[in-house]
């Protein structure tokens, strides 16, 4: 799931904090990095924009099918994309965004292979929410009716699939990046380009 890198209209919490620019170029280079951490995996993989498909960007057409999101929320949209390759037959969905630094491809190796024997699988945020989800059958009622804002959206998710027997697993719990404290953050605990924002 990616927003079309657009000034003024992706990483607004940061824009608040660094202006739009600065906030432009952090996110073109999460946009590089998930492509970086995804472009060799052996799995099917597929960009969602969230405004308009472009056929000449990074996301290489040979590699990445690409789609455009549909729906009013960010629920809405999951639920559209989950929706889609469930019914083209895939057996196992993972869905990622564009915001964590810290996801390596690894990690979503890993994803597909617990959900061999797990229902859902879930990389939790250290803001409360979720990096990563990946399920082997839809559903939608994990979706539903959630507020995207909130520090509980992980644990409200895990009440859902309690009620509903189902059974999952959490990968390691990183960082999203949304505001400038989560760049210092990162500046501090890993090794990355002095140039990297």
């Amino acid at each position: 799931m990616a927003s079309n890198p657009d000034k003024g209209r992706v990483k607004r919490k940061l824009a608040k904090e660094v202006g739009d620019e600065q906030a432009l170029g952090v996110y073109q280079k999460l946009l590089i990095y998930t492509k970086e951490i995804t472009k060799k995996l052996n799995c099917d993989k597929s960009v969602f924009y969230s405004d308009r498909i472009d056929d000449n960007d990074l996301w290489d057409n040979m590699i990445y099918t690409k789609n455009l999101q549909s729906g009013d929320n960010r629920g809405e949209r999951l639920t559209d994309a989950f929706t889609r390759a469930f019914a083209m037959g895939k057996d196992r969905v993972v869905v990622i965004g564009t915001d964590c630094i810290e996801l390596e491809s690894y990690m979503i190796k890993e994803a597909f292979a617990v959900l061999e024997s797990n229902d859902v699988v879930m990389g939790p945020s250290s803001d409360g929410g979720y990096y990563m989800l990946g399920m082997r059958k839809f559903l939608p009622m994990l979706l539903l009716e959630k507020d995207w804002n909130s520090d509980d959206l992980l644990m409200d998710t895990i009440i859902d699939l309690k009620k509903l027997d189902s059974k999952y697993y959490l990968l390691k719990t990183l960082n999203n990046i949304e505001t400038s404290a989560d760049l210092d953050q990162l500046s501090r605990v890993q090794q990355k380009p002095d140039d990297w924002f």
